[in-house]
């Protein structure tokens, strides 16, 4: 008998704990006894929890991550599951997961599919990776009113990377 590998033991998984854990996204592995909007997958204090057991689609992870990523600094500590959709901004943030999400998937070299899967975003993950990746985003505008990308070249200062590159993960 052919032993099954986990979920998150795979390449492309560990590749995305390493770079959450190298921006500052702290993830744990823990049993998660509650429900939650996504399977295995929980935010506590501004931390990822991963229940292993429980995770259908391990890209869901990065959307999660973005979650953490996109909401200042002095917010991120207490950022959780349940007040998430309670944010006077979420909509905006919601954006912004999905553009950061993408620039990670770029930026690992990974297949946007890993988190804009079919099963993912109303059924319509599939949709969104193929409109990113033709150069049709959304959420960028808000990235680049928090200074973590830029939509388009900035005159004063055209050294900086134009999105999908990310002038820096974490909101200050």
């Amino acid at each position: 008998m052919i032993e099954q590998q986990s979920k998150t033991q795979t390449p492309t998984f560990k590749k995305v704990l390493i770079f959450l854990s190298e921006i500052g996204i702290a993830v744990h592995f823990k049993t998660i006894d509650y429900k939650t909007f996504l399977p295995g997958i929980s935010i506590e204090k501004g931390e990822l929890l991963i229940d292993d057991e429980k995770l259908l689609y391990p890209g869901d992870i990065l959307h999660e991550a973005g979650h953490i990523a996109v909401v200042p600094q002095a917010d991120r500590n207490t950022l959780d599951e349940h007040n998430i959709e309670n944010r006077e901004h979420r909509e905006a943030e919601e954006m912004m997961c999905i553009a950061w999400s993408y620039a990670v998937c770029v930026h690992l070299d990974i297949d946007a599919g890993f988190v804009f899967h079919d099963e993912g975003y109303k059924n319509g993950g599939s949709h969104i990776a193929e409109s990113f990746k033709q150069g049709h985003y959304f959420g960028v505008p808000m990235l680049q009113w928090t200074g973590m990308a830029l939509e388009r070249k900035n005159e004063e200062k055209p050294d900086l990377p134009i999105y999908p590159k990310m002038i820096k993960w974490l909101r200050d």
